[in-house]
């Protein structure tokens, strides 16, 4: 097993890492509220000797450390936000802290100080071996609603970048070499005219109506889109009483696929059936276009080096009572009986291997893809609740500020730090992991699906 001064420095600052996921924990904060999680990253980042920013390349909630002179430049993604009413006690039964209040349901705050703690782990090896490098670590905001990173990537935060790491919680420790999808995010608003639904009907132009076709229009349209697309709705506002014809209604819409490209073909035959629908109830169409990110596109090269890291560092170990509440959290999880009979606990309620190097494509999004169009990254993902655990749940919570979400935190941390050791060591990797995300991108610069005129949301607290 490894030893290198990277992962030794991570088991030395443990407690100190610790704290600040804890501190998180208890102060969960949604998408671009960040305000405390971003102060918290700061003054860590600051009592560790990196070079601090806040209010980073224009996004007010978003932290970036910096360390080191030259190349190598090398980026560890954290994120910061936590999930609207996810709040949970650390115990195996659903019981919020504060009902109706956010709660770390994916493991942010874990992925934020495992990624710190990679950062401190190679400057440490960096500094005691006098190595030219820089790294550079992002307290990224917003990646629950899929557009922190993209701001980030439109206003240039990764350009200086030669390569970046990522890591995730999950309930199986595997490497990421599959895709996830991009998307777009808009919300339709129309506008009509009221009337008295009995009285005057005739009088009245239903905006809900040009919801409701829209919405027809967009069912018929998922036969006609190639087969990884995926478009997915809710309404937001439709009327205040049946007999009162809506002169609002609004509909917040999805378009994800496994490319830009149908995304964008896809969106834009959306606003068609927007259109059509604006047309056929005489009403009127504003789109509020809330922002986008790209599909996933792993570096391979990355994710192998990655991959033979992993194996020789050490797995996590967990005691009874650890193995105790994931047990008894599996029991209450609504993925229990399938779990069961699928064979996934047959070797004890936490994941306690190594997934095999294979791909496999996932449906969800993140906006690390945008960060994968402008240089090569590799993500990993280390178990850090029980198997059974549904994904964005309150069980997710109970894990993330406990033993389990805590070993899984250091054990991807060290994964990331030895990994980018390894190419600041041998400039080999570094050139080999080029050459492919040059071949990927074919000399397509990357473009931000989120336009310049959308403003970066601002804290509402």
């Amino acid at each position: 097993m490894r030893e290198s001064i990277a992962i030794k420095t991570i088991k030395q600052e443990e407690e100190n890492i610790i704290k600040l996921a804890h501190d998180m924990w208890e102060c969960p904060e949604t998408a671009y509220n960040e305000v405390n999680a971003c102060a918290m990253t700061a003054k860590m980042l600051e009592e560790y000797g990196f070079e601090v920013e806040t209010g980073a390349f224009g996004l007010p909630t978003c932290v970036v450390g910096r360390w080191g002179k030259g190349h190598p430049v090398i980026g560890l993604l954290g994120e910061l936000d936590a999930l609207p009413d996810l709040s949970q006690k650390v115990q195996p039964d659903k019981e919020p802290v504060n009902a109706g209040e956010p709660g770390h349901g994916c493991g942010h705050n874990l992925l934020n100080a495992a990624s710190l703690a990679a950062a401190v782990g190679i400057k440490a090896e960096l500094e005691q071996k006098g190595m030219e490098g820089t790294v550079v670590f992002y307290g990224c905001p917003a990646e629950e609603v899929l557009t922190g990173k993209a701001f980030l990537a439109r206003n240039g935060a990764f350009d200086e970048l030669d390569c970046a790491f990522a890591w995730h919680g999950d309930s199986i420790n595997r490497v990421m070499t599959g895709r996830h999808t991009g998307i777009n995010s808009a919300v339709f608003h129309f506008r009509g005219r009221t009337a008295h639904a009995g009285g005057d009907p005739y009088n009245g132009r239903s905006a809900l109506d040009a919801c409701e076709i829209m919405s027809v229009g967009a069912n018929y349209l998922r036969e006609h889109v190639t087969s990884d697309v995926r478009i997915h709705y809710v309404y937001k506002e439709a009327g205040t009483a049946p007999n009162i014809v809506p002169d609002k209604a609004s509909v917040w819409y999805y378009i994800r696929a496994f490319s830009r490209e149908a995304i964008e073909d896809t969106y834009n035959r959306l606003i068609k059936c927007a259109e059509g629908a604006a047309h056929m109830t005489e009403t009127e169409l504003e789109i509020e276009f809330l922002g986008g990110c790209y599909n996933t596109q792993p570096n391979m090269y990355m994710a192998e080096l990655m991959y033979e890291t992993m194996k020789e560092i050490e797995l996590p170990s967990y005691t009874d009572e650890e193995l105790a509440f994931a047990d008894a959290l599996n029991k209450n999880s609504p993925n229990y009986q399938s779990a069961l009979s699928s064979g996934r606990l047959d070797n004890g309620p936490i994941y306690q291997g190594m997934s095999s190097f294979k791909t496999h494509d996932n449906y969800g999004s993140t906006d690390v893809g945008d960060v994968m169009h402008v240089c090569p990254c590799a993500q990993i993902r280390t178990a850090c609740w029980n198997l059974a655990a549904p994904g964005h749940s309150w069980q997710v919570t109970a894990c993330s500020d406990m033993g389990i979400g805590f070993k899984g935190m250091f054990y991807g941390a060290r994964i990331m730090a030895e990994t980018a050791m390894e190419m600041y060591r041998d400039p080999v990797h570094l050139e080999k992991a080029k050459a492919e995300f040059d071949e990927k991108m074919k000399n397509r610069p990357y473009k931000c699906p989120i336009p310049m005129e959308v403003p970066v949301p601002q804290p509402q607290k």
